[in-house]
Order: C-alpha cells, then sequence, then structure tokens
C-alpha cells in the first residue's frame, strides 16, 4: 500500500509537470504548491518507499535484459555451439555445451580456467567452445591470433593451457615463448596469425560477443543463460544443472 501511495505521488508530479496546455488550468498555482509540498512529506516520512519503488523497477529492467539477452542467444546458437573457427573442450558430443569468451590477459579468466578445467575432468558430458574475445589492448590480439594459428597445427589446447597458466608480464615476447614450449613451428605460426582468415575469425567473434551484450571477460553462455565474470565451481555445477534440467524440460 505504501509503495503504491508513493507510485501515485510521483506519477501525480510528473504529471502535473507534463500536463498539456489544455489540460493546465485544472490546479491552482496554490494547489500545484500543495501537492508539491505533500509528496515532499511522504517521502521525508517513508524513504524506504522510495527504495521499494527503486528496487521493483531494477527487477523489472534486469527482467527485460535477461529476456533479451535469451531471445538473442536464441537467434546466435548456431554461431555460438557450431562454429568450426571456434576450439572445442570436453567432451565434442557432450549433451551441454559452455561457451567462454574470453582474453588470455584477463586475471579473472585465468581465475576460472582451473574450475574449467575440473569440470572438464568429472563431467564427462560436457562441451567446450572456446570463443577468442581479445579486448585488452594490441598484446590480447597478438594472443589470440597466435592461439587461432596454432589450431592449424593442431596445438590449440597446448598453446591455450599454457598462456592460461601465465602469470607475471604478458607481452609479445612472452607469448611467443608459450607457443615455442607448446611445440608450435614459429615460422608457419606467423604466417598463419597474418592471414585474413585469422582476422576475420577474431572480427566475427567481436560481432557475435556484441550481438549477445557481452562487453568483458570471461563471459559465459549455458544453455540459454548468459552470465559475465568469474563464477565458482560451484556456481558453474549449477548453472550447468539448470541448463541440462531446461533441456529435458524442452524435449
Amino acid at each position: 500500500m505504501r509503495k503504491l501511495a508513493c507510485i501515485a505521488l510521483i506519477a501525480l508530479a510528473i504529471g502535473l509537470n507534463a500536463t498539456p496546455p489544455a489540460a493546465a488550468h485544472s490546479f491552482s498555482p496554490q494547489q500545484k504548491q500543495e501537492i508539491d509540498k505533500l509528496i515532499q512529506d511522504y517521502l521525508r516520512q517513508h524513504p524506504e518507499a522510495v527504495m521499494e519503488s527503486l528496487k521493483a523497477a531494477q527487477q523489472k529492467a534486469d527482467a527485460a535484459q535477461a529476456a533479451q539477452q535469451q531471445q538473442a542467444i536464441a537467434s546466435k546458437r548456431g554461431e555460438l555451439l557450431h562454429d568450426p573457427n571456434s576450439a572445442i573442450g570436453g567432451n565434442p558430443n557432450g549433451d551441454i555445451t559452455l561457451v567462454e569468451f574470453f582474453d588470455y590477459r584477463c586475471p579473472y579468466c585465468k581465475a576460472l580456467e582451473p574450475s574449467l578445467e575440473a569440470l572438464i575432468k568429472e563431467d564427462g558430458k560436457l562441451r567446450v567452445v572456446y570463443k577468442e574475445f581479445p579486448i585488452l589492448g594490441p598484446t590480447s590480439v597478438f594472443a589470440s591470433r597466435v592461439a587461432i594459428a596454432a589450431r592449424k597445427q593442431g596445438k590449440y589446447a597446448a598453446f591455450h593451457d599454457r598462456m592460461m597458466a601465465l602469470r607475471g608480464t604478458i607481452d609479445d615476447d612472452a607469448i611467443m615463448n608459450v607457443a615455442r614450449a607448446a611445440g608450435l613451428d614459429l615460422t608457419i605460426l606467423k604466417r598463419d596469425m597474418a592471414s585474413s582468415e585469422t582476422k576475420a575469425i577474431i572480427q566475427h567473434n567481436y560481432a557475435l560477443a556484441d550481438a549477445l551484450g557481452i562487453d568483458a571477460t570471461p563471459a559465459l553462455v549455458i544453455g540459454n543463460k548468459l552470465t559475465m565474470g568469474a563464477v565458482d565451481i560451484d556456481g558453474l555445477r549449477q548453472m550447468i544443472a539448470d541448463a541440462r534440467k531446461a533441456d529435458k524440460k524442452g524435449s
């Protein structure tokens, strides 16, 4: 009741300020002053009503955003799950897919990596799709180009795992040292890094992320839900379980 009263008063105040000229004479200046005072007095006496209204508005906005994201995920499902240019981890024929947008220089991506590795080992039906999403500068783009080129030599996983474990200063030299340790032929690697195909893959991932509203790393798509930021292993387990449950209901 209190929240409804607050909303009604605020709506009345907005209505007064937006009253069309033909209806402007409905309230006299004195009446408008009295109404303004009534609203101000009420808000001073019941500040919690404002918080409740703001909370309800935020919940409504969050629900609308979630619905929009779900619609975007559904429209881009093929690109998310079955892009031949994306590396696959876990069980290629798994019953649920986790899509990760990541940056090799992102500390939160590195913090998430052990949980992902543990989940792949414990969940034999989990499929992981890796989306190169370098947003932290030219060095990040360089690392993604190396990773994409490494796929052509069948050494994506070897490079990816080492890069995710790399700490300290990450520059082009450090990245090439990782590539060398992963057993990559650097001459072939540099050629493939410079190809238009490698550039196109990164640009495609940028466009896909933009369509989904992704602007940070890590970003995870599991089922029809998008989560941005590091998630602990229990949170990931729950998200995967929820996605499986939703799939069963939909089938």
